[in-house]
């Protein structure tokens, strides 16, 4: 299998310091147990199309949902509510060393990320959502869910050339969580439901805007127990690379990732954080990012995910 060299600086791979999970619950390895074949999906059906519904919602900015919303004729996948769905949804061929039986696999790539009809010219994200809900609904974290993707990394110099994040890999969770309508007392706080993202971001630092003779690009992790995300490993090559989370019985999010497309091991392992401080109690699904600065002119660099899929270990 070939890759790329991604002509970055060559310096230490940047780990975040593990902490290990409590309780004696072990590190689930993404793509454990048993697959859902209700969720996920391997773009090999010929049929597979994505219907927009434009405009797109852009609830975040300017706290309009546009529905009806964007979905793929297979139902399972579709517009997110609060930042819309990516401007190109559609099936490609697998790119050269990717999964062994994959002939398709699937292209997100978008210039407007903000609100529709003007540019915002700040740095702005899509949403392509996997239709957990639906199929299946809340998992219980006593399953032990966990999900896989393999992403295709293109040349560096097919890149949006911009530092910041260009695509992300997240979870949705929910936990308990006392709720106070004061920022300084918990007096007469409630216990209510609260949803949280943790996610893996691949960023770049471009050379251009860094001053510097090589770009750079890592895996950015959302996030520790305070709620800060942190730098997980250096990315030095382009191609196919697979990332994976999971959640342990303790309510810990795993963060693994490995260029190539080859199963997940333990040697793959980032980090184990309990994001935010929360201790998870249900998954609710798994979705992508697609950023961009949207300037109106500048197209997001060209992400290719395929075989993205969830499994539960009961």
């Amino acid at each position: 299998m070939r890759y790329r060299s991604l002509g970055l600086c060559l310096i230490t791979l940047l780990f975040a310091t593990i902490a290990l999970p409590a309780f004696g619950q072990n590190i689930v390895i993404p793509g454990t147990g048993q697959k859902v074949d209700k969720v996920g999906d391997t773009f090999e059906d010929d049929t597979w199309t994505y219907q927009f519904a434009a405009p797109k919602s852009s609830e975040n900015i300017d706290k309009k949902k546009r529905g009806p919303f964007g979905r793929s004729s297979n139902n399972r996948w579709y517009e997110g509510v609060k930042r819309g769905d990516p401007d190109i949804v559609k099936i490609v061929k697998t790119p050269e060393g990717g999964l062994p039986d994959s002939h398709n696999s699937l292209l997100l790539k978008s210039l407007r990320t903000g609100i529709p009809g003007r540019n915002t010219y700040k740095l702005q994200q899509d949403d392509f959502i996997c239709n957990i809900h639906d199929k299946i609904g809340r998992t219980s974290i006593s399953q032990e869910p966990n999900c896989v993707v393999r992403v295709f990394l293109p040349p560096v110099d097919q890149w949006e050339d911009r530092t910041g994040p260009h695509f992300a890999f997240r979870i949705a969770l929910e936990t308990t969580a006392k709720k106070s309508k004061s920022k300084f007392f918990q007096i007469g706080a409630a216990k209510e439901t609260e949803i949280y993202w943790p996610g893996m971001f691949i960023e770049f630092e471009s050379k251009h805007e860094a001053n510097r003779k090589h770009d750079y690009a890592w895996i950015r992790l959302r996030s520790d127990q305070r709620g800060s995300d942190f730098k997980g490993l250096q990315i030095t090559s382009t191609g196919w690379w697979t990332l994976g989370m999971s959640v342990s019985k303790d309510g810990r999010v795993h963060y693994f990732a490995r260029p190539g497309v080859e199963n997940l091991t333990i040697n793959d392992h980032i980090a184990s954080q309990m994001p935010y401080g929360y201790r998870a109690e249900r998954f609710r699904t798994f979705f992508f990012n697609i950023c961009n600065d949207d300037d109106g002119k500048t197209w997001s660099t060209d992400w290719i995910i395929d075989d993205p899929a969830f499994y539960t270990t009961k």
